[in-house]
């Protein structure tokens, strides 16, 4: 059993071996207001984080991650360029998996540099790749990127666009609003009976959350998007064709450009992916090897917009994954009132890492 002060102890050189790197060492609150965190996920985050409350600073979370407040803390004082290191807890409610820990130590490296994105994604990774390499994990990339730059490139309207983008993090809800958008499955009966009443004035007191204005604006935009034609199956076909892409590095690099023939609004994307692969092999990462797969990170966090990997030990694939990191320039721009700045960065958990270092 790894002990507490083993986590720690490991952690404590982690950071170090960031501070070498040219990181500055910094520190947040455990306790983080949650307006800031609802603001950005909405009530979904509710359900992955502690969330407390007192008289005097509101309602808070129990920190579900550093980024965040490390974002807040460099978009209000932070010079340019910076790099930042950390270590400490963190907190996820773990409701559909009582198996993985719900409280849990992470150390992390966060780069915010205008000068070349590509070159500091490949930093971040080389740095994580370096740390975890004695310990034999299969590392995979991916660029939420990339299915962004698809879904707006759509030949749809932009509530459309609006709500698959919303969804990019919840595959099983793109899922079914590609298909519905295609006219795939048939109009729920809930939305018919909507539809059905879209004509009627609400006059009288409405119970419940909504008010009568907020209910004509509801049944106004179902009108809207029923009248909207269809997705052409072409270009579902192209959105499939790119969600399936797991390749090398140069192979998926091939696969894409050959989707972007058809599906132009992905070509910076994927220029992108390449000025990154030359900033990896740079760095001495054998790109000739490195998974790409265009679906992955749709399941983490959702400030990312870039760059995604991840690493795993691949004996485990039930278990968490041992580092994982991103692109997240959008954020800034969310927590930077008015300015932003390109930014990356990546986590290890020291506790995954002991435990594979003592197996047989």
């Amino acid at each position: 059993m790894i002990t507490r002060a083993e986590t720690l102890a490991r952690a404590a050189e982690l950071r170090r071996y960031f501070e070498n790197a040219g990181a500055q060492p910094v520190e947040t609150p455990i306790l983080q207001p949650a307006r800031t965190l609802l603001d950005l996920y909405g009530e979904d985050i509710r359900a992955r984080a502690y969330v407390t409350s007192d008289a005097l600073r509101g309602e808070q979370m129990l920190r579900p991650d550093f980024t965040v407040p490390v974002v807040q803390m460099h978009m209000a004082h932070g010079a340019e360029p910076a790099r930042y290191t950390y270590a400490g807890e963190v907190f996820r409610r773990q409701e559909h998996d009582p198996d993985r820990a719900n409280e849990f130590v992470q150390v992390g490296y966060e780069v915010f540099d205008r000068a070349d994105p590509a070159a500091a994604d490949a930093e971040v990774f080389a740095l994580i790749s370096d740390v975890t390499a004695p310990l034999n994990l299969r590392a995979a990339t991916g660029d939420i990127g990339v299915l962004m730059a698809a879904v707006q490139g759509l030949r749809t309207t932009e509530p459309r666009k609006a709500a698959l983008l919303r969804h990019i993090w919840r595959p099983r809800r793109f899922r079914a609003l590609l298909d519905r958008y295609a006219g795939r499955v048939p109009v729920s009966q809930e939305r018919q009976d909507l539809l059905a009443k879209a004509d009627v004035r609400i006059e009288a007191p409405v119970i419940g959350k909504r008010s009568a204005s907020e209910i004509m604006a509801r049944m106004e935009r179902l009108r809207a998007d029923a009248q909207a034609p269809s997705l052409s199956s072409g270009e579902v076909d192209l959105l499939d064709a790119l969600l399936n892409v797991r390749e090398t590095i140069p192979f998926a690099l091939e696969h894409l450009r050959d989707i972007a023939v058809d599906l132009s609004s992905i070509v910076s994307a994927v220029e992108r992916i390449s000025r990154r692969a030359d900033a990896l092999a740079s760095r001495g990462v054998d790109i000739e090897s490195l998974s790409f797969e265009a679906n992955f990170g749709r399941t983490s966090m959702e400030y990312y917009d870039g760059f995604v990997f991840g690493f795993f030990n691949p004996a485990r694939p039930d278990q968490p994954a041992i580092a994982t990191g991103g692109r997240y320039d959008a954020l800034t721009r969310r927590l930077g009132q008015g300015t932003e700045i390109p930014a990356v960065g990546g986590v290890l958990r020291p506790g995954l890492i002991l435990e594979l270092e003592a197996r047989p």
